[in-house]
């Protein structure tokens, strides 16, 4: 007769106050800032557009801008939309091969949530590092 095997796990879910708690996997971590990241690009889009549409009417208009640009705030918010672009673009990819089930395993898919992160926040520093004017 076949023994007994050992009871599974009961997942439940988790109230508010235990989130701080909670260990997420790090493509649970890696899709939520996908999110945060669309969301981040849809509620800056009329700024970037803005700021697009003026920096081609005129010279004169560009020159406004670039000093428009220059305050530490608004640089710190051009550095976090292309953190944002980035990571959502990156992440994007690699949800998208994840549906033609490429990666889907546990390691695959840990291994890929880390090269979003691996390139999309260096290359969001380079960005900052030059808007900076570091180099």
């Amino acid at each position: 007769m076949p023994e007994a095997s050992k009871p599974r796990p009961q997942f439940r879910n988790i109230h508010v106050t235990q989130i701080v708690k909670y260990r997420l996997p790090l493509g649970g971590l890696l899709s939520i800032l996908h999110r945060i990241s669309g969301l981040l690009m849809f509620l800056f889009l009329p700024f970037v557009l803005y700021l697009l549409d003026n920096s081609l009417t005129s010279n004169y208009a560009f020159e406004h801008l670039k000093e428009f640009v220059q305050p530490v705030l608004v640089k710190l918010i051009i550095v976090m939309l292309a953190w944002a672009y980035l990571h959502h673009f990156f992440a994007g990819i690699r949800h998208l091969t994840m549906d033609v089930h490429i990666g889907v395993d546990i390691n695959s898919s840990c291994k890929s949530a880390v090269g979003v992160f691996l390139i999309s926040i260096p290359v969001a520093a380079l960005v900052g590092l030059k808007l900076f004017g570091v180099f």
